[in-house]
């Protein structure tokens, strides 16, 4: 069989390097050359030049719009990323956040030139209100666990102004809890004390009765659980803390599933953050950019963070510094400002009944998933779910050896995304592998459709060949990797280092 030629677009630039090829070439100087060394005194300098790839312009464009297309993203196929809520982003959040009045805007501008942004961000906050059921939001956190972070200093600080910060040391966090929490508490100054889940996934009433008490600072609960279980006894939940003194704290991670249906602060909730980057559709992936704006009650209002926006009598915006008990600034400016004007536009595009639809069809794609797949795959709480549906590898593995990530790889030769195989941890899954899948509302059902099937053949390929997936994926440039020593004892290649 003939070996077909490699194509110099997919190797690396390194490798297709000739010296003396450019991308330009700019004219001689018509000004005298400045000895660097001279002008650079003092400043440690490069004994030699990097050995930068040298290469034309055509082939520094192929080679990146070859990279460009390997690359996934939610716009060219499924991506069921569990916990993670990848849901399209639709093109006119960013269309009209490349407006000048946006792009163009400087933070430093003065208040009367930015009465539009002002604006926008106390409408947002009122949205964000609305949908939490509770009294006041700060927009400055920049993403999920910041938010964490945020709300649990107003609580640390709620409690040092009570003169009680050396009796409330421990946070509870419920073993389904985001991953994110345990950190969380510990950054704050916290104690992180674990709760064991009971055997249907929901928190252990007993076992939260036993551990609470003078000491307890407060519990972060995510709502619905990273089980994609909701919580039945939300407000009992809520009586036991507040019975001791303590807060009650959401993760709104999950709030893709329940945002117009439910209100948190109507079972109790004391302060909880957004991922507008998950739920309100902000693209997000790589480390950014995300908003993770938190909602208190009453009585935390005073410790958030500073500037708020304020609705002066005349009409106008304006920022308000004068808040003496605040936690002080978490983000530089005003937080993600491009990620809150996106997160506006879609609130305002979809309204109050678009809002609930959104988390309605979520909850409906997850179900129908669950449905469908139950009868090839074993479900780690089969009942109704949430927004995401959690399965494992205990049929798989039992019978044909095959692994959650064989399963999840063996996906991308089928154009999917792997779903989220890492989280839950066994020790909440009885064991075994998770693949938690999670559609959104934004696929249709013939893409969910689509999913199902294949998740089906991977099923009847675990029978009739199971080191076809154990060897999957076989339609990219790289096959399987040793993905645990390359964490642990990672060779690292770099071609400029290299004489």
């Amino acid at each position: 069989m003939t070996k077909i030629p490699e194509n110099p677009a997919e190797r690396l630039m390194f490798e297709i390097s000739k010296p003396g090829r450019r991308c330009v070439t700019f004219p001689a100087l018509d000004v005298p050359e400045v000895d660097v060394d001279v002008a650079l005194k003092g400043v440690k300098l490069r004994s030699e030049p990097a050995r930068l790839p040298e290469i034309g312009e055509l082939d520094l464009v192929r080679h990146f719009k070859n990279l460009a297309d390997k690359n996934y993203s939610v716009d060219k196929n499924f991506y069921p990323l569990g916990s993670c809520t990848m849901k399209y982003n639709p093109k006119i959040n960013v269309t009209l956040l490349a407006q000048p009045g946006y792009t163009k805007a400087h933070p430093y501008l003065p208040e009367a030139d930015v009465q539009g942004h002002l604006e926008l961000m106390y409408n947002l906050e009122h949205y964000l209100c609305e949908v939490s059921g509770l009294d006041e939001v700060t927009l400055q956190p920049a993403a999920g666990a910041h938010g964490e972070l945020t709300g649990v200093m107003c609580i640390k600080a709620y409690f040092e102004d009570k003169g009680e910060a050396d009796q409330r040391t421990e946070i509870l966090i419920p073993s389904a809890a985001h991953g994110t929490n345990p950190a969380t508490a510990a950054m704050a100054g916290f104690k992180a004390v674990t709760l064991k889940e009971a055997a249907n996934g929901n928190i252990d009433i007993e076992e939260l009765k036993k551990k609470v008490g003078p000491q307890t600072a407060g519990m972060m609960i995510t709502n619905p659980s990273t089980l994609g279980i909701l919580e039945p006894k939300m407000r009992e939940i809520a009586e036991i803390l507040h019975g001791v003194g303590a807060q009650l704290y959401m993760d709104g991670a999950n709030m893709n599933a329940i945002s117009g249906i439910v209100q948190p602060g109507d079972y109790g909730i004391d302060v909880m953050h957004f991922n507008l980057h998950k739920t309100f559709s902000v693209p997000h992936g790589g480390g950014g950019p995300g908003a993770g704006p938190i909602a208190v009650r009453k009585h935390l209002a005073p410790y958030l963070p500073t500037p708020r926006v304020k609705k002066n009598d005349d009409g106008s915006f304006s920022f308000d510094y004068n808040r003496p008990k605040t936690v002080g600034k978490v983000r530089s400016f005003f937080g993600n400002f491009g990620a809150l004007v996106m997160a506006y536009i879609y609130m305002t595009q979809l309204g109050r009944e678009g809002v609930r639809r959104m988390s309605q069809n979520a909850v409906l794609g997850a179900n129908y998933i669950r449905v469908m797949l139950r009868d090839y795959y074993h479900v780690h709480h089969d009942r109704t779910n949430a927004h995401e549906v959690v399965f494992t590898d205990l049929k798989q593995d039992k019978e044909n050896g095959v692994h959650t990530l064989d399963i999840a790889k063996r996906l991308i030769d089928y154009g999917i995304h792997p779903m989220t195989v890492y989280f839950p941890l066994p020790q909440n899954t009885g064991g075994q592998g998770a693949m938690m899948v999670e559609p959104t509302e934004t696929e249709s059902k013939e893409s969910i459709d689509y999913f199902i099937d294949c998740m089906k053949k991977i099923a009847q390929e675990c029978k009739d060949n199971p080191e076809l997936v154990k060897t999957a994926p076989h339609t990219t440039p790289v096959s399987k990797v040793d993905e645990k020593t390359a964490s642990t004892n990672p060779q690292l290649y770099c071609a400029m280092c290299l004489g």
